[in-house]
């Protein structure tokens, strides 16, 4: 299978390779690049605020009144530390 590439296909953009320099951007490279990196945050915050339960988990957190001292770790008032 011979795949051939032609400078239609790729663009007709050639970046000659720079040493301690940045390369030259073009506004199309710049305008896919912020229009990529708007799609995935779009959705990853939409996976998020549809979907919140896959990262924060499925159940409800209990309130921090309902745990014991115990569970926590905290010994009894009555006791002694001697």
């Amino acid at each position: 299978m011979n795949i051939s590439y032609s400078p239609i296909l790729m663009g007709d953009i050639h970046i000659e390779p720079c040493y301690q320099k940045f390369p030259y951007l073009t506004k199309f490279q710049l305008f896919k690049a912020e229009l990529l990196s708007a799609t995935i945050w779009f959705w990853i915050l939409w996976c998020l605020g549809h979907h919140s339960d896959a990262v924060l988990g499925h159940f409800s957190y209990p309130g921090s009144s309902k745990w014991a001292n115990e569970e926590l770790g905290i010994p009894f008032d009555d006791e002694d530390l001697e």
